[in-house]
């Protein structure tokens, strides 16, 4: 079985160029001994959508007028490979990933409502990772690199990841989900880029994960270090 993710992307700002990105899941083949095959395709992404700012300067206006807080530097790569940990004003770690709540959600360029509007999220369950904390404002990253403010109480504690995002856009480039935590085990299904997945567990080199398809679970192992939405050596507990 594949499971697929069609996606684009185009940015700008002041009505260069729209932006947006979409991330759907379908049923494609199925793979062999896994019973009937199926065709419907199923939104398992997200929709990103940047608002047109007014002006260049007030956005830079507002960049400059945020506090100054201790953060995590806001390196693309140190996302998924940082292994240090340190504490937000909360108690809790900084980084750590978290998940939208919420079906609509805002990204603002500060942690405020009096700060503009960035990005809109309209799919729940997008892993998004924290890298400062405000108050009850949060900076997070998305598997873009994206960066932005949300309110924490728009985000979820519930784990989730998305299949090498990374790669999309290359061609035939797939993840093997199998029955076992080991590579060379039954395959359930084959995972394209961007399809996001439930984590339910982690030993530090294999993920359970459970993808919502076609209106079942599908449950298998990946490779932990093909998702975006936990750390390399990082272990999850069911």
């Amino acid at each position: 079985m594949f499971l697929s993710s069609d996606s684009r992307r185009h940015k700008g700002i002041q009505g260069t160029r729209s932006d947006f990105n979409l991330l759907t899941s379908c049923f494609i083949s199925s793979v062999p001994d896994l019973g009937k095959s199926a065709n419907a395709c199923q939104s398992v992404g997200f929709v990103m959508r940047k608002l047109v700012y007014r002006s260049v300067s007030a956005i830079v206006a507002m960049t400059m007028a945020l506090p100054v807080l201790v953060t995590i530097a806001p390196d693309k790569a140190g996302a998924q490979q940082t292994a240090s940990i340190n504490r937000g004003p909360s108690g809790l770690p900084l980084p750590r990933f978290v998940s939208l709540k919420s079906e609509r959600v805002n990204m603002r360029v500060g942690p405020g409502k009096d700060y503009a509007v960035a990005w809109l999220y309209t799919k729940s369950g997008l892993p998004l990772e924290i890298i400062q904390e405000w108050d009850n404002w949060r900076r997070v990253r998305d598997a873009d690199g994206t960066i932005g403010w949300i309110h924490g109480s728009l985000l979820s504690g519930e784990r989730t990841a998305i299949a090498t995002p990374w790669k999309q856009g290359a061609k035939d480039e797939t993840i093997s989900l199998y029955d076992q935590p080991r590579a060379g085990a039954r395959t359930v299904a084959y995972l394209q880029p961007g399809v996001v997945a439930n984590l339910n567990s982690c030993d530090g080199a294999w993920c359970e994960v459970a993808v919502d398809a076609n209106g079942r679970s599908l449950v298998g192992f990946a490779s932990q270090a093909d998702l975006w939405g936990a750390y390399p050596d990082e272990k999850i507990e069911d």
